[in-house]
């Protein structure tokens, strides 16, 4: 064999052991990959990463996010002080099971239901508000995140906070939402087109109509069934803003979500789920419309055992100054003054939870996809929840902010669905 037969071989020879040693490293990284998930997950009690998420805070990229319970649940982690226990102070306000203010049980309407708090048995510091999932009982929901209001800061906020937010989208104060993300069914590819929050800062006063339009055009047609229902449940959001001066709202979103599947399949999905349901539950779970839940979560409002109150929520609004004035600790999330008193803790075990409003009568989650009738379940349904407030705060005026960027709202829908 001459010296370049040998040159030759012995290259070809490396590039064998290069691909090798590619194939091995990438093995390898896949195993530590899945060795990491695995471990994530058992860490979570079999919680899951939001998978349908359009906007915010999403887990595993940033610090907080959001997570789906087993039990089909919303879980969103506690923000850093303030913000974080100024949103579980707000939601244990409004659900608290003593409230007797009738602006804030009519708000209870357009929030996603709340169950209290939850924590991983192993990592008692992290502190997750679990709420109800709004799009689980839709086939191929149709999903989009909107922040409303002419600013998106609070008046505590810093100038450079400020400075950031409007550099961000400039048009706020004019236009009076921004579309922070969406996820639209196609039913011609069977598939999901998402948007994000580029997507949003891109539109102008110009071009926003066309961009509101594309959430609801499903590939073949756009869907003025689903653009008139969200109308009347903007309205209806609208009038109670009208209605209340203690209250004001910054950097907190509107929730859309419409069916975006036919209405056989949808249909046929929600008879599967009934028989599903009581056939397959798991052994020691309810099959009448009440979820258990891990003993392992942290009851703040509504629960009651042994005839005691597990935890009360009677915070003046006041408080939500204090949390701003006095500022928190950024240590642990026990350390924040509000009062929660926790069971102990046991992943082994289940226990069954009373609704967060006191009614026995009513369970706690309730399954409308598997126990409502399949008529009252129409696939124009539509869904508009108010979310995210990590930014409310006392007020003793009207919110002129979120109402003009509602009527804004309105007017750019109504306009879609005149043309």
């Amino acid at each position: 064999m001459t010296t370049q037969h040998q040159i030759v071989d012995s290259s070809l020879t490396l590039g064998q052991n290069q691909i090798v040693s590619c194939d091995s490293d990438r093995s390898a990284s896949e195993k530590e990959k899945r060795k990491s998930q695995d471990e994530s997950q058992k860490h979570l009690n079999g919680c899951v990463p939001l998978s349908h998420q359009v906007a915010g805070h999403k887990y595993g990229i940033d610090k907080v996010g959001i997570l789906q319970h087993p039990d089909g649940t919303v879980l969103k982690q506690l923000q850093p002080p303030p913000r974080g226990p100024r949103e579980l102070q707000f939601y244990s306000m409004v659900y608290d099971e003593h409230c007797c203010d009738p602006v804030l049980l009519d708000l209870q309407m357009y929030l996603p239901k709340y169950y209290g708090t939850w924590t991983p048995a192993d990592a008692p510091n992290d502190l997750y508000l679990k709420l109800d999932d709004v799009t689980r009982k839709f086939n191929k929901p149709c999903i989009m995140d909107v922040k409303i209001g002419q600013k998106s800061y609070d008046p505590y906020a810093l100038k450079e906070k400020k400075d950031q937010q409007i550099r961000k989208y400039p048009l706020m104060e004019e236009i009076g939402f921004l579309v922070l993300g969406m996820r639209i069914y196609l039913v011609n590819t069977d598939s999901y087109e998402t948007h994000d929050q580029h997507y949003g800062r891109g539109l102008i006063k110009e071009t926003i109509k066309d961009g509101l339009t594309k959430f609801f055009f499903n590939g073949n047609n756009v869907r003025k069934d689903a653009i008139t229902a969200s109308i009347q449940k903007v309205q209806k959001i609208l009038q109670w803003f009208q209605s209340q001066s203690q209250l004001h709202f910054y950097a907190s979103s509107l929730l859309f979500v419409y069916e975006g599947s036919s209405q056989q399949t949808a249909q046929m999905k929600r008879n599967a789920g009934s028989l599903a349901d009581v056939s397959a539950a798991p052994k020691g779970c309810p099959t009448d419309g009440e979820v258990l839940e891990y003993n392992n979560n942290v009851c703040v409002i509504g629960s009651m055992e042994n005839g005691r109150t597990m935890a009360s929520f009677g915070q003046s609004l006041s408080n939500m100054y204090a949390l701003h004035k006095k500022g928190c600790s950024q240590g642990h999330y026990n350390d924040v003054p509000l009062q929660i008193e926790t069971s102990e803790q046991d992943n082994s075990l289940w226990k069954r939870t009373t609704p967060p409003n006191g009614n026995d009568n009513k369970p706690q989650l309730e399954k409308e996809s598997h126990h409502m009738p399949a008529v009252m379940q129409r696939p124009n349904e539509v869904e508009v929840r108010m979310i995210d407030f990590a930014h409310v705060f006392p007020s003793n005026t009207k919110d002129e902010g979120y109402v003009y960027g509602l009527k804004n709202l309105l007017t750019v829908l109504q306009q879609i669905l005149n043309n």
